[in-house]
């Protein structure tokens, strides 16, 4: 199993995937307690501008996976990495009921063709 031991390992798997998407979306890594990958998957597909990411739906999967920590990824198919209001408010809804549930929010990756911003790097968590 792949272990998660900084944001450049997250954008390392995601980037094939997301960096030349022209639409949204968005991606849950669900980790163990030694942040090794329990699994990797696509919460929603969205259009150009926006995709919409369910907290229940995340941590639902958390708890059935028994994942001790996740890792949140979406991507901008504009290129802009900067993080909107909206997935600001998001980040917070998921980091406060995922300690509910002992389910540490490790970070929040936006990925684009030429690169990636970290919540966590960033220190947005």
């Amino acid at each position: 199993k792949q272990q998660i031991k900084s944001s450049r390992d997250a954008f390392v798997i995601f980037h094939p995937i997301l960096g030349d998407l022209a639409h949204e979306e968005f991606w849950v890594l669900y980790l163990n307690r030694s942040n090794k990958i329990i699994a990797k998957e696509r919460i929603s597909i969205g259009g150009v501008a926006g995709t919409i990411a369910d907290v229940k739906i995340i941590l639902k999967k958390a708890m059935e996976l028994l994942a001790s920590a996740i890792v949140l990824v979406h991507n901008h198919p504009s290129g802009n990495l900067k993080p909107s209001q909206a997935d600001l408010n998001l980040t917070k809804k998921v980091v406060e009921a995922g300690k509910l549930m002992e389910v540490s929010t490790l970070d929040h990756l936006i990925v684009t063709d030429g690169g990636y911003y970290s919540f966590a790097d960033e220190g947005n968590l």
